[in-house]
């Protein structure tokens, strides 16, 4: 850049720049990230950013909505000894709270042992490549050319028993109304499907 351009002239040059560094760094927004590994990876680093790498959680949902893209929604608890969780909900990468709640637990016990930490036992890049794997069990099995994904999810139990929390996936077929339902361990193993 010409250090003898008018100020006016240089202020305008990186306005400019910063319009295109802020259009170019909405391309990875969370709304219209697809159904892979990579992409919900970078769902997760979006969590962490949002509630931080230490938050705890007892629900969380992408769910797909064509017109709008990825509806990201979590119960989500920054200090989980504080009893206080929030529910929000990531919608065309606006944050929103819907409530906030307080819980109860088991005397003896702490409010963590209810929840889980994203990153450590459950990943959101795991749940991403086993909706790839279910696409493509659904395209090998089912002759089906564009499944699409309606909503990935883990269902964390009550008790807090992580042996038994599941990944859900539900794909549904562009060309038809029938939803496709596949239930995974946490280690990737399929538990069961349902056509």
């Amino acid at each position: 850049m010409n250090n003898k351009a008018p100020k006016s002239y240089r202020i305008g040059y990186l306005f400019i720049l910063l319009v295109i560094f802020k259009l170019v760094s909405c391309g990875g927004s969370t709304n219209n990230q697809p159904a892979t590994a990579e992409a919900f990876k970078a769902i997760e680093s979006e969590l962490k950013d949002k509630f931080g790498e230490n938050a705890y959680y007892t629900d969380l949902t992408i769910t797909y909505n064509e017109s709008i893209g990825n509806i990201i929604g979590v119960t989500v608890a920054e200090d989980p000894e504080s009893l206080k969780m929030g529910q929000w909900n990531l919608t065309q990468d606006t944050w929103k709270q819907n409530s906030d709640i307080t819980i109860e637990v088991p005397k003896g016990t702490k409010a963590s042992d209810y929840m889980f930490q994203l990153g450590k036992t459950i990943s959101l890049s795991k749940l991403g490549a086993l909706v790839e794997q279910s696409i493509k069990k659904l395209k090998n099995e089912k002759d089906l050319t564009n499944p699409t994904l309606t909503i990935a999810a883990l269902n964390f139990p009550d008790n807090g028993d992580i042996s038994k929390a599941k990944y859900m996936i539900h794909l549904k077929s562009k060309n038809d109304d029938d939803t496709f339902r596949f239930h995974y361990k946490l280690n990737g193993n399929l538990i069961k499907m349902d056509y």
